[in-house]
């Protein structure tokens, strides 16, 4: 009886371990399984996608804000220069308006030594004028209103400074004019008051006297713009002792309409020593003069100056076989 009690008492603590086992093992299977829920995870990764998409939205409108303050400021960059460009053109004109107006306070005060000046300048030209002029008697009448035209070369010396501008169509004029009455000649040459040639590569030669040379020279008028100091000495002092030679005939033909030089006694005695007379008294080139008008107006002082080349260029055409002819209207007929 003994043993058997013992077998059953066995039997029934091993069920009871195999029942608490089993209970222990079902509470962990639930514990798992709420850890590790499917439906828990998908939540999570729903609510990360809406954040998501909610920063990706935000940082769309910030660029968006961002290109906008950047072309603002681009815009008030642009802004900024324009006023800078107005504000540099508002202080030049308000220094032009001041030099202007500092202009207009000494006008008067410029006018009167202008006017000072003028009648010295007056007084002196009446003393040279009747100084030089008390020897001139012209040999042949035909010089008063005539031109020798027995050159074979003539070389033009042309006062191309800016008062001769008003004037230009005449010169041009003149030019073929002149040109017409010496039909044919060996040749020809083209310089300024200065001695500058128009056409600098034939410096010191003749051109071909052609039709086309003509033509050219009248083109060229049209470009010409070298310097002038308004005065033929330089010119004509060039003409003589770079074209000069022993039985060439050789005329000057000087156009101007101002001579702004100290000295009408300079001009001449230089000119003399240069085309001093040969054994027969005859000199080296005829000296021609053509004078423009263009100072005769009321006002314009500057008229005396005007006069101061026609006294010189008669007293040189005088002196060296040729005639000044002296123009009263700017027209072209």
């Amino acid at each position: 009886m003994r043993t058997k009690r013992r077998e059953i008492e066995g039997i029934s603590l091993s069920f009871l371990d195999v029942i608490s086992c089993g209970f222990g093992a079902l509470i962990l299977l639930l514990v798992l399984t709420k850890v590790f829920d499917p439906v828990v995870i998908d939540e999570d990764a729903q609510d990360l996608s809406q954040i998501l998409t909610k920063l990706q939205e935000e940082l769309h409108e910030t660029r968006g804000e961002a290109m906008r303050l950047n072309r603002e400021m681009v815009r008030k960059e642009d802004i900024k220069e324009d006023e800078a460009e107005r504000l540099q053109d508002v202080s030049s004109n308000l220094a032009s308006l001041k030099g202007a107006f500092q202009a207009s306070v000494t006008e008067t005060e410029i006018t009167a030594v202008i006017e000072g000046q003028l009648a010295n300048a007056r007084q002196s030209l009446s003393e040279e004028m009747a100084r030089l002029l008390a020897e001139y008697k012209p040999d042949d009448d035909s010089l008063i209103g005539g031109i020798p035209v027995d050159s074979e070369y003539i070389v033009f010396i042309i006062d191309n400074s800016g008062s001769m501008q008003f004037a230009w169509p005449l010169v041009k004029r003149k030019i073929e004019e002149t040109l017409d009455i010496h039909p044919v000649v060996k040749g020809i040459q083209v310089m300024n008051d200065m001695g500058t040639y128009m056409f600098r590569g034939t410096a010191g030669e003749w051109i071909a006297d052609t039709p086309a040379l003509r033509r050219r020279i009248m083109q060229a008028m049209d470009e010409w713009d070298d310097f002038s100091n308004s005065s033929p000495v330089e010119g004509i002092n060039k003409a003589i002792s770079t074209y000069y030679k022993p039985g060439r005939r050789i005329s000057l033909y000087v156009f101007g309409d101002d001579f702004r030089g100290r000295s009408f006694q300079r001009v001449v005695d230089t000119v003399d020593r240069l085309n001093n007379p040969n054994l027969n008294g005859d000199r080296l080139v005829r000296i021609h003069g053509i004078g423009f008008p263009n100072w005769f107006t009321a006002s314009k002082p500057e008229w005396v100056y005007t006069q101061r080349f026609a006294i010189l260029m008669t007293t040189l055409s005088e002196r060296n076989g040729g005639t000044f002819v002296g123009l009263t209207d700017l027209r072209t007929f």
